[in-house]
């Protein structure tokens, strides 16, 4: 199988041709393998190798999911495989072989999908690039020195340069649409309690984090919801009922829409010229395909939601931190956690109880107010990302000052953690690229359960403007 024919196709395509026997499937994940093996040197993506595992799953007939027969990467947080170690990024997690398997790699193996290894994170999945010192940085496709986002960018960059054309991500702050955005990917936050994290987590990190995919196509995406939707016995939180399949949904045009559009940030800082150029001309886009947009931003207080969200982040890092000591008979400290981390840790040390309660009330209310805003607005356009993709090294991961080491997200970030406040979906769509070449995302976001409608729009607008003839070229 040639890499012109390999990399022209969605993980669906991949699985047509598989079926129509123009390809076999050890030859697939053969040539997924040698991309790996070629390219990952220069990515850093890949941080653990099941190959030999791989080629025996891809031996004899393929199976009858959707994706028979399609490799896939898997990130190294939560999606657990019986003797795979799962270490988080973290110096601080042993590399300890599973012994059980996440219900989602489950569903995964069950729609198809082939597992041959675990992607880069930054620690614990903490920052909005790849960067950490239990594996080294992870590199973007498209340009080497920068980064393909956090904390799912291994997932990302291995997607977007033609080595699996589908992999596993989380999002607990904008884990999967910031990486997306930066490497120019599909990538859909789903509602929470859309998909199930059992049976080794229930409510990951306060009811902030789901999991899903990062993927070339808008179909791709759709169809790994249909085959990975839905709670399991213990879940915490239940999603409204998918409207059917969410593949057939997509095509079906969508409604006439009423859309919401935000320029800026909700305090009216500026994103990079390249960025408001963005979103402005994807709202003209949507405009010629019939949707009303108007430029307003929801009534709630975004400042007050930030200090939410970050009041439960780091109650979860202490969480995980105190677990790990226990487990490990070590202490927290620099010898085995990077300095944010421990920032982190130490500030939400001081957070008591009452002021945990008051961030998840803090959530619950602003949920209820943007439920109560999407009675008039089906959907939200905003920046995924307020600056093109940043240089890898513009976080000091080694910085022990909070806001030191976080002043290079401000503006940076400026959206995508309120999904996950409110329990929203967003999806990233790679519609535009800055001058220099790199992807310049934009979200998309709707009312809690609104998949749906996120997919059908994202489906007509990959129609109206295309992004498949692009990929990130890097020599074998």
């Amino acid at each position: 199988m040639s890499f012109s024919e390999y990399s022209k196709c969605d993980a669906l395509g991949l699985a047509q041709m598989i079926a129509r026997k123009r390809v076999s499937v050890g030859e697939v994940m053969d040539e997924a393998i040698a991309r790996a093996e070629a390219l990952n040197p220069k990515l850093n993506a890949i941080i653990f190798r099941a190959y030999d595992q791989a080629r025996a799953a891809a031996k004899g007939k393929p199976g009858k999911g959707p994706f028979a027969g399609v490799p896939m990467l898997l990130k190294d947080m939560r999606a657990n495989v019986v003797g795979w170690p799962n270490r988080s990024g973290s110096r601080f997690v042993p590399a300890t072989p599973s012994t059980y398997e996440s219900t989602l790699v489950t569903r995964f193996k069950a729609a198809g999908l082939i597992p041959f290894g675990k992607t880069n994170v930054p620690e614990f999945g903490i920052l909005p690039t790849t960067e950490c010192k239990l594996y080294g940085p992870a590199h973007n496709p498209w340009n080497l020195a920068h980064s393909p986002g956090g904390s799912s960018g291994g997932s990302a960059a291995a997607v977007a340069a033609g080595i699996v054309p589908i992999a596993h991500a989380t999002d607990g702050g904008g884990s999967i649409r910031i990486p997306a955005s930066a490497c120019g990917l599909v990538g859909l936050k789903v509602s929470r309690g859309r998909l199930t994290q059992g049976p080794g987590a229930a409510d990951a990190t306060g009811g902030l984090s789901v999991d899903g995919v990062v993927t070339k196509s808008v179909r791709d995406t759709a169809a790994a919801l249909d085959a990975t939707c839905g709670p399991d016995y213990g879940d915490p939180y239940f999603a409204p009922p998918p409207e059917g399949s969410y593949l057939e949904g997509i095509k079906r045009k969508p409604k006439r829409l009423r859309i919401a559009v935000s320029t800026k940030m909700l305090n009216g800082t500026a994103h990079d010229p390249e960025v408001t150029a963005a979103v402005k001309n994807t709202a003209k886009l949507c405009e010629s395909l019939g949707h009303i947009v108007e430029e307003t931003d929801p009534p709630i207080d975004g400042g007050g939601l930030v200090n939410a969200f970050s009041t439960i982040w780091c109650s979860n890092v202490v969480y995980t931190l105190d677990t790990l000591a226990q487990q490990t008979g070590r202490k927290v400290s620099l010898d085995v956690v990077e300095g944010l981390t421990l920032a982190l840790y130490e500030l939400g040390q001081r957070v008591s109880a009452a002021e945990f309660i008051v961030a998840r009330q803090t959530m619950t209310s602003a949920g209820r107010q943007i439920a109560a805003w999407h009675e008039t607005y089906d959907v939200w356009l905003t920046a995924t990302l307020g600056r093109p993709p940043m240089k890898l090294g513009t976080i000091d991961i080694d910085e022990t000052d909070v806001l030191k080491g976080f002043a290079p997200n401000f503006g940076y970030v400026p959206f995508t953690s309120m999904q996950n406040s409110t329990g929203t979906p967003g999806i990233n769509l790679p519609l535009n690229w800055s001058k220099d070449g790199l992807p310049l995302g934009v979200q998309f976001t709707a009312r809690i359960g609104g998949e749906m409608t996120l997919l059908k729009l994202a489906a007509e607008l990959e129609k109206a403007s295309p992004w498949a003839h692009r990929y990130a070229s890097m020599r074998i």
